[in-house]
């Protein structure tokens, strides 16, 4: 890509970058503890879409399986920032070396990102030369693979019990941080070659095959990348509620965090991010009026289980009206730039043959 599209595309990641902190700026204007607990769920929730978006944006394929990498992430967490001697009681299976270890969340969120993208390497070096449903049913047995490995392998992920101790960081600023950092790293990706490759070969595969592009080599990339934000995602889940568990990251985080790519458009960026905030805030504002509002003398509520059927509600109008989601292919941008862009897709007019 060259420099001066990279410079345009650019303002993407930055206008995503302000709506986030624009977030962040109103949980510490309101001060309150569960509403500042709502904003972090919201940066989570920003990390896992971006990082599917990284793999299922651009290769169109759609995975059920990402989620994985997440829980090996928040594994990791638990592995790396408990104490000592509260490991040897509910993990008494890990090696001395591990057992011994304490390093801080980051640090934690560091090693889980590597180790999230090793076994994206894994699995990827088979599942990314299929294709279609195929490679969807695929993401979807290691997904239950890794979840049935982790609810059974009592020495060292405790099985199904909750693994707790792990140290909760209730600051939004460390998930704003890694919030940001994915939607960055996602763009440099979607702008290198790697990710010019794959979306050319999401779009016209024969002929990206034939242009000399190694279609699977091109997924795994992806594959690894968005392993990585994945399971850089866990291990900050984790810290957010101080607990883990296999079930935890399953199909339930599986399902919302695609409901919110497909809400928001699986073909940019910026549907991504967006689908996050709209689905976040729907579902949060359903949480409030469900649990009861005051009005005057009397308490509004409604009733149980409306939150399940709007946001169904809301997921069947957008596959009927905006079947590519909100934002469709289309990323946010500068006016001018847009403008830039358009003028420049024109091409020369009222050329004389």
């Amino acid at each position: 890509m060259s420099p001066s599209v990279a410079r345009r595309t650019f303002a993407t990641p930055v206008l995503l970058g302000l709506l986030l902190i624009a977030f962040a700026l109103v949980a510490v204007a309101v001060g309150s503890k569960p509403f500042n607990q709502t904003i972090i769920d919201i940066f989570l929730k920003v990390i896992f879409v971006v990082g599917l978006w990284v793999f299922v944006g651009n290769s169109g394929v759609i995975s059920f399986g990402h989620i994985a990498f997440a829980c090996l992430g928040g594994y990791v967490a638990a592995w790396t920032t408990i104490k000592p001697m509260m490991k040897g009681m509910s993990m008494p299976g890990l090696p001395d070396w591990l057992m011994q270890t304490e390093i801080p969340y980051w640090g934690s969120a560091i090693v889980a990102a590597g180790w999230a993208a090793l076994w994206a390497l894994i699995f990827g070096s088979v599942l990314m030369r299929l294709s279609g449903i195929a490679a969807s049913i695929a993401t979807f047995a290691m997904l239950a693979m890794v979840n049935s490995i982790y609810s059974n392998w009592e020495s060292v992920t405790a099985a199904t019990s909750s693994v707790v101790g792990i140290p909760i960081i209730r600051s939004i600023w460390p998930y704003l941080i890694a919030a940001l950092i994915s939607v960055f790293a996602a763009w440099a990706y979607g702008i290198s070659r790697h990710g010019l490759a794959l979306r050319a070969a999401r779009d016209e595969p024969t002929a990206a095959a034939a242009s000399g592009i190694d279609i699977p080599r091109a997924r795994l990339i992806a594959f690894v990348i968005s392993g990585a934000i994945m399971g850089m995602g866990g291990a900050l889940y984790s810290h957010s509620i101080g607990i883990v568990t296999p079930d935890t990251y399953y199909l339930g985080l599986t399902f919302i965090t695609l409901s919110m790519l497909v809400v928001g458009g699986m073909g940019s960026l910026s549907g991504a991010v967006l689908g996050v905030l709209i689905l976040s805030t729907l579902i949060q504002t359903l949480r409030w009026l469900e649990a009861g509002v005051q009005v005057g003398e009397t308490t509004f509520a409604l009733p149980g289980g409306v939150q399940e059927i709007a946001l169904g509600v809301v997921m069947i109008l957008i596959l009927m009206f905006r079947p590519a989601g909100i934002m469709g292919n289309k990323d946010l941008s500068l006016p001018q730039w847009a403008a830039l862009e358009t003028k420049g897709s024109q091409g020369p007019k009222n050329l004389k043959t």
